[in-house]
């Protein structure tokens, strides 16, 4: 049975319908940027979120970098973050010119440990980027009260994260701005980028929506040095259709991520961790070992897909090594990413492909079988 990693042709059959009829309203009124179903679509996730503000941009790493330009973070401030996420998150800090300070993650969960960021802080700190990752929240009370006892801003990156919650309220609501991506692979992906910010300050709002238009209000009248970051409607119009159907989507991944739990719980795994206080929506499931290169070759020469999120922590990408960091910064996020790695879990899932898979990873351990022998 060939399993892909990710199948997103399956979720575009469920929903084929809709997405022809709204494309083909698009193309009948040609109208194609920041349209209606763009204001629609930044309404209906605001309410979704209980947050009055939402603003589209054109993807996560931009929503990201926004967030930063509107409280005028740049040259000379300090931004602490996580190493163990995708590198939009640190490259987001420097686009603006300041300066990314990583704080090593919690090795249950991987998300930023809030005792790190304690340790992290400086006089020329500024903001705060929690990563709620794989789809489970960082622990977002401790970081606030860490954040309002110094003075910090506190952007939430949950372009991991739409629909999960901690504590009982969503993530990207906990913060001063909260971005979210809609890249295709996320819970709530459309068919290219995408991205939108949330927050319920109505003046880092008004800016937030000249900055993505080239900083105006109105056209040819620009009062801030913006950029053209934009959603466009077939991108909105998708995305509105499958918000309809995040939570039932988000509920189905659970419900696969408790079946592998039951499965592999005896084999020689960590399995992911989930916070108490936390509603985790498995953006991806994943699993550790000592043994990941072997684990991943076994099971992809049986035709089942696996990726590794994240291989090295971001200070020790090629592209940072001439900023001074060095090996050994985040030990529990280097370890990490030397054996974490993620199956396939999407809802489109059925129980036999669930069952192949846990019954692969356990014939790796009980047989050590070979499809090559």
């Amino acid at each position: 049975m060939k399993i892909p990693f990710i199948n997103l042709k399956a979720q575009f059959d469920s929903i084929r319908p809709e997405i022809h009829l709204a494309i083909e309203n698009i193309l009948a009124k040609g109208e194609f940027i920041m349209g209606e179903n763009v204001t629609f679509l930044e309404n209906e996730i605001g309410e979704y979120l209980g947050l009055g503000k939402a603003i589209s941009v054109a993807s996560g790493s931009d929503a990201l970098f926004l967030a930063l330009k509107a409280f005028d973070i740049g040259p000379g401030d300090e931004v602490i973050t996580t190493p163990f996420s995708f590198i939009s998150t640190a490259d987001a800090i420097l686009r603006n010119g300041a300066t990314p300070i990583f704080a090593d993650i919690n090795p249950e969960t991987y998300n930023i440990d809030p005792d790190q960021i304690l340790k992290s802080i400086s006089p020329r700190t500024k903001a705060i980027i929690p990563v709620h990752l794989y789809g489970q929240c960082a622990e977002m009370d401790r970081i606030i009260e860490i954040a309002k006892k110094h003075s910090l801003i506190v952007i939430e990156d949950a372009c991991q994260a739409f629909g999960a919650s901690y504590k009982n309220r969503k993530a990207g609501t906990w913060g001063d701005i909260g971005c979210f991506s809609f890249f295709p692979t996320k819970n709530l992906g459309g068919w290219g980028d995408g991205g939108m910010l949330v927050t319920s300050n109505e003046n880092i709002a008004e800016k937030l929506k000249k900055l993505r238009v080239y900083g105006s209000k109105e056209r040819h009248h620009h009062v801030l040095h913006g950029v053209n970051s934009r959603l466009d409607e077939i991108q909105a119009a998708i995305l509105r259709i499958k918000l309809l159907n995040i939570d039932k989507w988000n509920k189905e991944r659970q419900d696969i991520a408790s079946r592998y739990n039951s499965l592999l719980k005896n084999l020689p795994l960590k399995l992911p961790a989930a916070n108490q206080d936390s509603c985790h929506i498995y953006h991806l499931y994943t699993l550790r070992s000592n043994q990941r290169n072997e684990i991943m070759s076994f099971l992809n020469q049986y035709g089942i897909g696996t990726a590794v999120h994240y291989p090295k922590p971001i200070y020790l990408q090629p592209s940072y090594l001439n900023l001074g960091f060095k090996k050994g910064l985040c030990p529990i996020a280097e370890e990490a990413a030397k054996q974490i790695f993620a199956i396939p879990l999407y809802p489109e899932l059925t129980d036999d492909m669930v069952n192949e898979i846990a019954r692969t990873i356990s014939d790796f351990f009980s047989e050590g079988i070979s499809p090559c022998k």
